[in-house]
């Protein structure tokens, strides 16, 4: 396909589940064929906080993993206020950083995950970033604007934002921590 609409260039990804014990949902031998692969908890958020922190991590040190999605898994609604989910986020941050992989914005409304202090935090310990919409539809493309307000506003350096390098630059991060 990439060949037929030279010279634009198609990116392959997923979003897959951290399964409780930090394994990802999906087999080795798939992701190791894409391009961006992004892990985000969604089961279990209410996991005691020294679980949840080793499963983060867990997931992290996975070769494939490129992207921590949604770290808090927070919700809030008119309807619903989804809590954070508990993790030691200075040790998270870390072994993010150790590994090279980057901390989704989630610049979804109702999540804005995650939120400014763990950003800062994230910042701070020098992980990678990953702006993104979340979108579930075309019309949802337009929060972009929100994280980027958001990653402004919690001091993220623009060259640590991975999907603001041209393709090679991000295939090359990408590839950089795989097995």
């Amino acid at each position: 396909l990439n060949e037929e609409l030279a010279p634009f260039r198609i990116l392959t990804g997923i979003e897959v589940d951290i399964n409780e014990d930090g394994s990802l949902d999906q087999e080795p031998e798939l992701l190791a064929r894409l391009d961006v692969v992004v892990g985000s908890v969604h089961s279990v958020l209410r996991m005691p906080g020294p679980q949840m922190t080793r499963r983060m991590v867990t997931a992290l040190a996975n070769p494939y993993l490129d992207i921590l999605g949604h770290c808090t898994g927070r919700m809030k609604t008119k309807r619903r206020n989804r809590p954070e989910s508990q993790f030691d986020a200075e040790i998270v941050f870390a072994a993010a950083a150790r590994f090279g992989k980057a901390i989704e914005v989630n610049s979804r409304p109702e999540r804005r995950d995650p939120p400014k202090r763990l950003l800062r935090l994230a910042v701070e310990a020098g992980c990678q970033i990953a702006i993104d919409t979340d979108a579930h539809a075309p019309g949802q493309l337009y929060w972009l604007g929100g994280g980027c307000e958001r990653a402004f506003l919690s001091g993220v350096p623009i060259p640590s934002i991975v999907n603001t390098r041209d393709a090679d630059g991000l295939l090359e991060w990408a590839r950089s921590h795989e097995a």
